[in-house]
């Protein structure tokens, strides 16, 4: 009968000793979510949540020729306005194309390039959320 106690002995003190193991864990858990939070990395922002596609028409256009640009918005409302840009002499340029975001985050912008070469070519939001960079030769 000894070997029997010892056993329940042994089982009690290990209950025990998980138990407070759970709490003391929780504890720590429930402390840590009460306490201050850490500020908001750039990835968590609402900003970060916001993007826009863009694809041409066409990649190859001659001079004062349209391309029309289409794509969709993400995180941008419904009326927000789009504008065309280039990059020209390393910087970026609104050209005098734009248009709205439409039901359905998606949009159509027309622009007519003049500029002959390899015209890299992006949208940009109201918000300054923009597109990544497309390019067209323009002939």
């Amino acid at each position: 009968m000894k070997s029997i106690s010892r056993s329940r002995c042994a089982r009690s003190v290990a209950a025990g000793l998980l138990s407070a193991a759970l709490l003391t864990g929780g504890a720590v858990d429930a402390f840590a979510a009460a306490g201050p939070k850490p500020p908001s990395s750039p990835a968590a922002s609402p900003a970060a949540d916001k993007s826009i596609t863009v694809k041409p028409d066409k990649v190859a256009v001659k001079a004062g020729d349209q391309v029309i640009f289409i794509g969709r918005t993400k995180g941008l409302k419904v009326g927000s306005k789009l504008v065309l840009q280039h990059l020209n002499n390393g910087k970026w340029t609104t050209l005098q194309s734009g248009t709205t975001v439409k039901n359905g985050s998606s949009y159509t912008l027309p622009g007519k390039l003049n500029t002959k070469g390899k015209e890299q070519l992006r949208i940009m939001g109201d918000d300054k959320t923009v597109s990544p960079t497309v390019v067209v030769t323009v002939s």
